[in-house]
C-alpha cells in the first residue's frame, strides 16, 4: 500500500512555511549566523529556527507549559493538519495516531531546572520540568492539541528520527492499525551545554570567523556539521483513503528501509554494509529499480567520515547509475537539525519532485576527490524528478532508508 502525504508543516532555520524554505533553499542562502548565547563556547555559531512564535498558534499561556522542542512539534502538526483538511476532527479520532520523534528531547529544560537546582535546590525545581524534557512529549501535546486517540509514541534514533517516526507510521497504516498518522521528528536542543558536547567529541564545525561557509558537505575542507534547530511533521494515510475523503497528495511513500550498523557508537561503518541494506529493503519494498531514482537527499552532514562512506555506499548499492543522479546536502544551507533532519529532508523531497527544481549542496567549492558524485554544487537546476531517496543514519549507526515518489503518478 502507497502511504499518501496530505500535510506537512515544517520548521526550519530557513524559514517555518513550505514557500519560504522553498524560495531560500533554491537562492542557495544559508541560515547558519553567529549565536550570542554561543559567545564563549568552542563553537559559537548555529542555525536557530529564526521567527518561530509559538504564542501565534497557542497563546503565551498554553507555550509557558512546553519546552521549545514540543513546541515546534505542535505547531508544525497545526500546520499539517490544515493543510491536510483533518484539524476538526473529520477523522474517527480513534483511528488517528501520533508519532513524533526528537534524538534529545528537551535540552533547554533540562539545562534551565539543573541550574536552578544547583543555585537553589530542590525547592527550585519546576514541577513541569519532568512534563517539559521527557522525549515523549511531543507526541503527547499533538494528540491532546487534536484530540486524537489512535497509536502514539515517541521514538528517539537520534539523526534517524524523523524518518523512522514516518516509517512506523506507515507500517501502522499498511497493518490496518490507523486509517491516519501524524508523523515526523523536531529538534530544539542548540543549546550551550548540548553545543558543547557535540563540540567536546570533536564533530562540529569550528569554522567561527565564517559560519556561513562552515557545513560543506562533500567538500576537501569539510570540519563537522553544523547544529540547527526545527523539523517536520506529515499527515499520512492510505493513498485509496486520501483519494476517498478528496485530499490532495502531496507526495507519496512508496517504501521503506531500516537497518543498523552494529559497529560503533558514533562513527559510521566504512564498509557501509547496513545502508546499502537499507536502500535495498527500500528499493524493493517500493518495487522499483534503482535506476528509476533521480534524486537523493543526503544524509551529507560535512563530517569527514559521513561523507566519504555515503559517497561508498551510494556507488556501492547503484553501480554505474550513481554517476547519473542528482544528490544533494540541504544541511548546507539548513545546518543539521538531529531528529528533525530526515523529516525535514522528505519535505524538501515533496517539493523537489513538485517544483521540478533541485536544490544545492552550498559552498562545495573544493570537492573531496573520494566524494565524485553529482552533489548539485552551489547553484539549484530544474530538473524533472519522479521518484527521491531520503537518507538518515543516526549515532549508534541506526539508519532509515525512504523512497518518495509524485503525488500526481
Amino acid at each position: 500500500m502507497d502511504i499518501a502525504v496530505t500535510g506537512i508543516g515544517i520548521v526550519s532555520s530557513l524559514g517555518n512555511d513550505m514557500d519560504t524554505l522553498w524560495g531560500n533553499l533554491t537562492e542557495g542562502r544559508s541560515g547558519i549566523i553567529p549565536m550570542d548565547t554561543l559567545h564563549d563556547l568552542p563553537v559559537t555559531f548555529g542555525a536557530p529556527a529564526m521567527g518561530f512564535d509559538p504564542a501565534g498558534y497557542l497563546g503565551k499561556k498554553e507555550t509557558r507549559k512546553m519546552d521549545r522542542y514540543a513546541l515546534m512539534a505542535v505547531c508544525a502538526a497545526i500546520d499539517a493538519c490544515r493543510q491536510a483538511g483533518i484539524e476538526d476532527n473529520v477523522l474517527p479520532t480513534n483511528r488517528v495516531g501520533v508519532i513524533v520523534g526528537t534524538a534529545a528531547g528537551g535540552m533547554a529544560t533540562i539545562e534551565q531546572q539543573i541550574d536552578r537546582f544547583s543555585t537553589g535546590g530542590s525547592r527550585h525545581v519546576s514541577p513541569r520540568t519532568i512534563p517539559m524534557f521527557i522525549p515523549n512529549m511531543a507526541s503527547a501535546v499533538i494528540a491532546r492539541h487534536m484530540g486524537v486517540r489512535g497509536p502514539g509514541m515517541g521514538i528517539s534514533t537520534a539523526c534517524a528520527t524523523g524518518g523512522h517516526a514516518m516509517a512506523l507510521a506507515s507500517r501502522l497504516i499498511q497493518a490496518g492499525d490507523a486509517d491516519c498518522m501524524i508523523a515526523g521528528g523536531v529538534e530544539a536542543c542548540l543549546t550551550p551545554f548540548s553545543v558543547s558536547s557535540f563540540a567536546s567529541m570533536r564533530a562540529l564545525s569550528t569554522r567561527n570567523q565564517d559560519p556561513e561557509h562552515a557545513s560543506r558537505p562533500f567538500d576537501r575542507d569539510r570540519d563537522g556539521f553544523v547544529m540547527s534547530e526545527g523539523g517536520a511533521v506529515f499527515v499520512l494515510e492510505g493513498l485509496e483513503h486520501a483519494q476517498k475523503r478528496g485530499a490532495k497528495v502531496l507526495c507519496l511513500i512508496k517504501g521503506v528501509g531500516m537497518s543498523q550498523d552494529a559497529y560503533d557508537m558514533v562513527m559510521p561503518d566504512p564498509k557501509a554494509d547496513a545502508v546499502v541494506n537499507a536502500m535495498d529493503a527500500a528499493l524493493r519494498d517500493a518495487d522499483i529499480k534503482p535506476e528509476k531514482i533521480d534524486y537523493i537527499n543526503a544524509h551529507g552532514t560535512s563530517t569527514p567520515l559521513n561523507d566519504k562512506m555515503e559517497t561508498f555506499a551510494v556507488k556501492r548499492f547503484f553501480g554505474d547509475h550513481a554517476y547519473k543522479l542528482k544528490i544533494s546536502s540541504t544541511k548546507s544551507m539548513t545546518g543539521h537539525p538531529l531528529g528533525g533532519a530526515a523529516s525535514l529532508e522528505a519535505a524538501i523531497c515533496s517539493l523537489v519532485m513538485s517544483k521540478g527544481i533541485i536544490p544545492p549542496t552550498i559552498n562545495l567549492d573544493n570537492p573531496d576527490p573520494q566524494c565524485d558524485l553529482d552533489y548539485v554544487p552551489n547553484q539549484a537546476i530544474q530538473s524533472s524528478v519522479s521518484y527521491c531517496l531520503n537518507n538518515a543514519f543516526g549515532f549508534g549507526g541506526q539508519n532509515v532508508v525512504m523512497v518518495l515518489g509524485r503525488g500526481d503518478e
